[in-house]
């Protein structure tokens, strides 16, 4: 991350920043090869040089950044590369980790103690707890709070992997899909203008046929390998009731909970930061998750850290390898705004019918497949302005179309580790923990068995 860390003040300060996004009708496709390449990193690296990658994945980060940035300075000058260092960091970036970094300290200040043995009844009411809590403190809050008693309970078993890619399938990803607490292109919606219940009552339905067949197929998945395993449940003596530890947190996770709807429901005006301008609210709402963050550290127990086997790692790895994925997927992205101006127009023009009409199934793939390996907050906006861009049009007469963008964002982002935040920090903790993980691929393949499927029903019965 140095490299980077060199580059930005080398692009800030000595010239102004032109403070604009990317125009995509100036790029070609050649501009996605550095987002191509920390792609192919993150999945193949840990396979072919897992030592170096654990050791150097900053750096690789970083290294895959700078190739995107100096030949675009190159290219464009170095006001136009400032203003996309500028455009990422107070747009995009910063938003994203200081929201992120507040839910994973506050969610990891949270213990749930207690005797949990975990059978596939267990198991299966766990994922289905975090289901629910998803929509209501967010997929990362929900993962954060328990990934942890997950992995205890199931220490104790050999035959687990399963647990935890249906644990990302489900709280990580679908279960965010009823409010724009749950994911961030819901949130994003709501700042557009989506009414806060709009996904509730719109994507009820797909949510619970994904989230019932997705339990059901976990508790025969886990029955079948209780079964083969038949292991031993160890015998820790008089079983202790489940209580909750770290109250404050929870207080906590309220006020990020309160931090986000205020940012939609209160605008007090615009300020400048970096050449870009952002609502007010937006900043209130940083300061206030970094005060979050302050809180849970200085009034949690470190004892309760400990037993709760907190700690940096994830969040440190999200943060360096998302830095590279935000600045290098900006040229894919401005590409697919361009729409039939830019290198993507194909692409584009299968959005809609012969008379113009959006085909919802479309969105509902295009937006579904480009966020399994975008970022798929900003793929939401790409195709939410795509389909027209007005709330009040695709709330109403739009609402088959704008349910598909916000169901293919949010359902598959559980596609790829990279499609949502909390993916990528669950594989990492679960991996602290001792438990080996599907590489890249290797989870892809489990998604493509599992969601893809799925995805196909809820295309046919919903979209």
């Amino acid at each position: 991350m140095r490299v980077l860390a060199l580059a930005v003040p080398l692009l800030l300060a000595p010239v102004a920043a032109e403070a604009a996004a990317i125009d995509g009708r100036e790029l070609g496709l050649v501009w996605a090869l550095p987002f191509v390449g920390i792609l192919l990193s993150i999945a193949l690296m840990p396979l072919a040089a897992p030592g170096f990658w654990h050791h150097h994945y900053g750096k690789v980060s970083a290294a895959w950044g700078a190739a995107f940035l100096i030949p675009f300075a190159l290219v464009f000058g170095l006001p136009k590369a400032g203003g996309e260092v500028a455009f990422v960091l107070v747009q995009e970036y910063v938003p994203f980790i200081v929201l992120l970094l507040a839910l994973y300290t506050t969610g990891g200040g949270v213990l749930l103690k207690g005797t949990l043995v975990g059978t596939p009844a267990t198991n299966t009411a766990l994922l289905a707890i975090g289901t629910a809590l998803a929509s209501v403190m967010g997929t990362t809050g929900a993962s954060m709070l328990l990934i942890r008693p997950v992995l205890r309970a199931n220490a104790f078993r050999q035959r687990k992997l399963h647990t935890f890619v249906f644990f990302i399938f489900l709280v990580s990803n679908i279960g965010g899909s009823l409010t724009p607490i749950g994911d961030p292109p819901l949130y994003l919606g709501f700042l557009k203008g989506v009414s806060f219940f709009w996904p509730t009552v719109n994507l009820f339905w797909p949510f619970l046929f994904c989230a019932v067949i997705l339990l059901a197929l976990y508790y025969a998945i886990d029955s079948w390998a209780w079964a083969r395993e038949k292991p031993v449940v160890p015998d820790t003596g008089a079983r202790e009731p489940l209580t909750v530890e770290g109250w404050v947190n929870v207080a906590l996770i309220g006020v990020v909970v309160a931090g986000v709807l205020m940012q939609g429901m209160w605008k007090p005006g615009d300020v400048t930061i970096l050449g870009e301008t952002v609502g007010f609210e937006r900043v209130v709402a940083i300061l206030l998750f970094l005060a979050v963050t302050g809180a849970s550290m200085a009034l949690t127990p470190q004892a309760l850290r400990e037993a709760n086997g907190f700690a940096w790692g994830a969040m440190a790895e999200v943060a360096k390898l998302f830095a590279a994925i935000f600045l290098c997927m900006g040229p894919v992205l401005a590409i697919l705004k361009a729409g039939p101006e830019g290198a993507a127009a194909a692409l584009v023009a299968l959005t809609a019918d012969a008379n113009g009409q959006p085909i919802p199934w479309v969105y509902f793939w295009l937006t579904g497949t480009l966020s399994s390996f975008l970022d798929n907050a900003p793929t939401y906006l790409v195709f939410f302005n795509l389909a027209g861009g007005d709330p009040a049009y695709l709330m109403t007469q739009g609402a088959l179309t704008l349910a598909a963008i916000s169901a293919g964002a949010v359902f598959m982002g559980a596609n790829s580790y990279i499609g949502n935040a909390p993916n990528f920090m669950v594989k990492a903790i679960v991996e602290e923990n001792g438990v080996r993980m599907p590489s890249f691929f290797g989870y892809c393949g489990w998604a493509c068995v599992f969601l893809l499927p799925l995805f196909v029903m809820v295309t046919l019965l919903f979209f």
